[in-house]
């Protein structure tokens, strides 16, 4: 069963956090900084990826809190 990951995303009262394939938004709260804290929480206990879009709807950014198939490797200097 896979996991569904957590967006952020823009919405008519302020910033949605929303499951993947949900039909409405987890909450909805005014401002983008509340909804990220409250999307990584959620992100990092379900150990899946926070998607974070722009007003325009398009991604600004992931952050992967689950098992990631691609770990960063150590660089080398």
């Amino acid at each position: 069963m896979s996991k569904d990951n957590i967006h952020i995303v823009l919405h008519e009262d302020g910033w949605a956090i929303e499951k993947e394939h949900s039909n409405r938004a987890s909450r909805v709260v005014p401002t983008k900084e509340k909804a990220l804290g409250i999307g990584r929480d959620m992100a990092k206990k379900q150990h899946v990826e926070l998607v974070i879009h722009k007003k325009d709807g398009t991604i600004q950014d992931k952050d992967s809190y689950g098992n990631d198939p691609f770990p960063a490797r150590d660089k080398k200097h």
